[in-house]
């Protein structure tokens, strides 16, 4: 029997603003942390910075078209704060706001359906001078800067979402500081974490008053798996679960924090008042989850704040990230999320894997056999969380394009087509015929 998927899935794939667009501060627009983060000397492999990128910003057409004849459903992107208002909040700048709806009426040209993301780790500069994610008033600076691009393209852009992986701003921002702007503070970490679901819930509060379509949060869910059935073990996991996957979804979602999360930060933890729950507590039309792989956990009395170490699981397959490749972990993850939430519809906003690509040749296809066994293998999970009754709307590919993958530079490709960083130019993979084919053909093509 075909592996068919529901008549209205959405099929497409997702990129971010400053991993593909190239040109920062052009046409007026101000500098991000990321901008900023990646000019320091040793915080991105090989120096790289995102400054041309994949020059997504000057050949976006190009890339619709190819988009186009990949047979995508849907394009998954983001908005560049600091584009739209360069000082974070205050003066418009017509020509980043510009740029976005290019890149809209182009997609809807080509049948391709946008899906607009506010907040993909970019944080103006000017507003981080401001204490950026630090400073309370963020939330409100956010729903400011939501208004204005709800306002100019909610009536072409019919699924938003606030922020993506929130988790990721404030671990590796503000707790490990591999990412921007580069703390390394848990008592930073966890204010920042409150204030990016505040925003989050004002920017909802901001979408019912001027948008119409549906918004939602996209997260990243790591699912933790203990590595014995030791009780230290299963606590530890049970802390490990609480701080990537509930920290978020749950205030999000049902109000409250995890009751974990105080015992896992300590002093670091602040109070939370019951107003600003309700503020975090919006009405959501969907959640987006970005998935990549799982994790084992045992107990580790040294390892803090979570006193918990990962196990890398031997005679696996792991990705050049190295990840595990753990297919069932979506299946599990989409399921948990169906029982524990209430069934909330779910995008899978991103899902892909970087793996070592060989040279491109003139006229070749270039084979990238891993990547297209990845993508057959989370798909069929998708499949098994729907046959289910998980109820899944649409699967994003990541990514679209080879790309700047944030403190790894240009050294680990994640694209279903091939960019020569010294020329730009486009190849489709062998990923990424296959992946058309699974859209023409509803998921059939996985068989």
């Amino acid at each position: 029997m075909a592996t068919l998927f529901p008549k209205d899935f959405v099929w497409g794939c997702a990129t971010s603003a400053y991993q593909v667009e190239g040109s920062p501060l052009a046409d007026g627009a101000g500098p991000s942390i990321w901008h900023r983060f990646a000019h320091t000397p040793g915080r991105i492999a090989d120096g790289d910075t995102g400054d041309v990128a994949c020059d997504h910003y000057r050949r976006f057409q190009s890339d619709v078209d190819l988009m186009h004849s990949l047979k995508l459903g849907a394009y998954r992107f983001s908005i560049s704060w600091s584009r739209v208002l360069p000082q974070g909040t205050g003066r418009i700048n017509p020509a980043g706001l510009g740029f976005y709806e290019r890149l809209v009426d182009s997609l809807l040209a080509r049948g391709i359906q946008p899906m607009a993301t506010l907040y993909h780790w970019d944080l103006p500069a000017a507003l981080d001078e401001r204490g950026g994610w630090l400073n309370p008033d963020i939330a409100n600076w956010f729903a400011e800067y939501a208004d204005v691009v709800f306002r100019k393209l909610d009536d072409r852009i019919k699924f938003w979402a606030t922020l993506n992986e929130p988790w990721v701003s404030m671990n590796d921002g503000y707790l490990l500081g591999i990412h921007a702007p580069g703390h390394r503070s848990p008592f930073e970490a966890t204010r920042v974490a409150h204030h990016l679901l505040m925003a989050h819930g004002m920017g909802v509060q901001a979408y019912r008053a001027a948008g119409r379509n549906q918004i939602g949060l996209v997260v990243n869910i790591e699912p933790k798996y203990p590595a014995s059935d030791d009780e230290a073990d299963v606590a530890a996991t049970r802390r490990a679960d609480a701080y990537m996957n509930r920290q978020f979804l749950e205030p999000a979602l049902r109000g409250t924090y995890p009751e974990e999360l105080p015992v896992v930060f300590g002093h670091a933890w602040p109070a939370i008042s019951a107003s600003d729950l309700a503020t975090i507590h919006q009405p959501l039309d969907y959640i987006g989850v970005n998935y990549y792989t799982r994790s084992v956990v045992r107990a580790d009395p040294t390892a803090w704040p979570l006193r918990t170490a990962g196990v890398r699981q031997k005679h696996r397959t792991h990705t050049e990230t190295n990840w595990e490749v753990f297919p069932q972990g979506l299946t599990d993850t989409l399921l948990w999320i169906k029982n524990r939430y209430g069934n909330p519809p779910v995008y899978i906003t991103e899902n892909g894997a970087a793996f070592f690509d060989p040279p491109t040749v003139e006229g070749a296809v270039l084979e990238d056999p891993l990547r297209v066994d990845y993508l057959r293998k989370h798909l069929h999970a998708v499949h098994d969380a729907i046959a289910q009754g998980a109820d899944i709307r649409g699967y994003l590919a990541w990514s679209l394009l080879d790309n700047f993958e944030w403190a790894y530079g240009f050294t680990k490709r994640f694209g279903l087509v091939h960019v020569d960083y010294e020329s730009l130019k486009r190849t489709p993979k062998a990923s990424a015929h296959f992946y058309s084919r699974v859209i023409a053909s509803n998921g059939a093509a996985l068989d």
